[in-house]
């Protein structure tokens, strides 16, 4: 029974109505993956139960929901249609192998660089693309196999079951929380449209979603170096861009359940599901920001939740297909309407005039960036913005209180020196009318790394062209070690005493 305790103020029966929500909405989200990856819907729909049921046991962030997920389904597609699914298997089986060796070597802690301006413009640009990837559904194939809006009856019909779908979410928590409003929603606008008769599309209009148990296969590639030619790049980016969203996402439910999830754990249960996946058929994946939110919001914080979601999601294939079929897809939608309304931050439109303006820019590209191309460069941008903005603002900072004692300059530096900040160290310094001897005082400052080094060498080089001498003064234990890995290439006297 630990492997279902919830923790916090959860519930089982909060988790088994919550998981079974869940559920419902990874079957088009699934299916619709699978198209964009080029691969059949019972690809995806198998990868959401593995990920899901493997991630909810074995990952580090109990309440997290993971499955097929549209970041990894568009890098999927060129891999697919370039060399066959069967090399989809073999990449999905490598990139989990990554992603094990990545918990292994505990690189999941590298996620606390992130800053908190770009774990922001991920939220907002994840939101985004969320809602844009609804509107799809209110549009179909014409003669020409052009995407147009449906007809305008049929809109109205799904504009208003989404409406109706919202509603429910919303005010039904005012009346009762016995049940998550989500899944009443599902159901109740599911009933409405079944009875009343009302032409709408479904799960249905999709694909069929009927299947059998996965099954053990070993994918069908030669296992030879030019193989690893072609998959490997693929599994690299894949595994990059699973961590950086189920981490980002631990983060994100860890800020809402105010609890902590263990990063290098999951890092390791997301490469676990995904070496099974790559041994059963399934197009692997990582957390899915969208159902976590759903599942936190209707009261799952336990692993039952994603064990729920995972074995109910299998129920529907295998058992209950015809009837999860009949689910309205504009139910669905508007499931997903509020999860985009519910993780969207509003409260950091109100923070552009109380912050910075190089974070309000940084949440502006991450945003833009997660919309217009995807996760993976959007934080890596962001990540490099705010460390190349930190390195500017660090650089200004040093400075040096200069005196003259008994014929001897002394310069008594202040901030870090670091390969940001060497060249206006350099400009402390003026060899040419400086006295014979000059002392550097180190004790407010550090030298950081080797391009610290260069620059104090290339200091003293100045100076005894002129016959001058140069002493270093008191520096860290820390500085000392830096200096000593460097090769001893420090050509100063130091003084490490007052």
């Amino acid at each position: 029974m630990s492997l279902l305790k919830t923790g916090g103020t959860g519930s089982l029966k909060a988790d088994f109505l919550s998981g079974l929500t869940v559920a419902l909405a990874l079957v088009p989200e699934a299916v619709a993956f699978s198209f964009v990856a080029g691969v059949e819907p019972l690809v995806g729909l198998y990868a959401a139960f593995i990920v899901g049921l493997i991630t909810a046991i074995f990952g580090g962030r109990p309440g997290m929901i993971s499955g097929a997920t549209g970041a990894l389904a568009v890098v999927m597609v060129t891999l697919v249609a370039d060399h066959g699914v069967e090399y989809l298997f073999a990449t999905v089986l490598l990139m989990g192998i990554i992603q094990i060796l990545a918990g292994v070597f505990k690189l999941g802690k590298f996620v606390r660089l992130i800053p908190a301006p770009v774990m922001i413009g991920f939220v907002n640009g994840l939101a985004i693309v969320i809602g844009l990837a609804q509107f799809t559904q209110f549009k179909m194939k014409d003669a020409t196999g052009n995407s147009v809006w449906l007809p305008s009856g049929q809109l109205t019909v799904m504009f208003g079951l989404v409406a109706l779908t919202m509603a429910i979410i919303y005010f039904l928590p005012k009346l009762t929380k016995a049940v998550p409003s989500t899944l009443a929603a599902i159901v109740i606008v599911t009933l409405l449209v079944i009875f009343g008769g009302i032409e709408t599309r479904t799960v249905a209009d999709m694909a069929s979603i009927s299947g059998s148990l996965p099954s053990f296969h070993i994918p069908d590639v030669a296992f030879n170096f030019e193989t690893l030619k072609i998959i490997f790049p693929y599994a690299l980016i894949l595994a990059s861009i699973g961590l950086i969203e189920s981490l980002m996402t631990l983060q994100l439910v860890d800020d809402i359940t105010e609890t902590r999830g263990r990063a290098n754990k999951e890092c390791m249960g997301q490469g676990l599901s995904n070496v099974v996946c790559g041994f059963f058929g399934a197009m692997g994946g990582c957390a899915m920001i969208g159902q976590s939110m759903i599942n936190v919001n209707s009261g799952g914080r336990g692993r039952a939740s994603g064990i729920t979601a995972a074995m109910a999601l299998l129920f529907f294939i295998v058992v209950a297909s015809k009837y999860i079929e009949m689910i309205p897809i504009a139910a669905l939608v508007g499931v997903m309407f509020m999860v985009v309304i519910g993780t969207f931050e509003w409260a950091s439109l109100k923070l552009f005039k109380k912050i910075p303006k190089s974070d309000m820019i940084n949440i502006i590209l991450v945003t833009s960036l997660t919309v217009i191309f995807d996760l993976a460069i959007a934080v890596f941008v962001g990540i490099i913005f705010a460390a190349l903005r930190f390195a500017w603002l660090k650089s200004e900072h040093i400075n040096a209180n200069e005196y003259e004692e008994n014929g001897i300059k002394h310069y008594e530096i202040n901030g870090p020196l670091f390969f940001g900040s060497v060249q206006s160290f350099i400009e402390l310094f003026n060899p040419s009318d400086d006295p014979s001897e000059i002392v550097v005082d180190f004790k407010n400052s550090k030298v950081c790394d080797y391009s610290s080094i260069e620059v104090i060498n290339s200091i003293v080089n100045k100076y005894e062209k002129r016959n001058k001498k140069v002493f270093v003064k008191n520096l860290s234990p820390d500085c000392e070690s830096v200096i000593s890995k460097a090769g001893n290439l420090f050509e100063a006297s130091v003084i490490n005493k007052s």
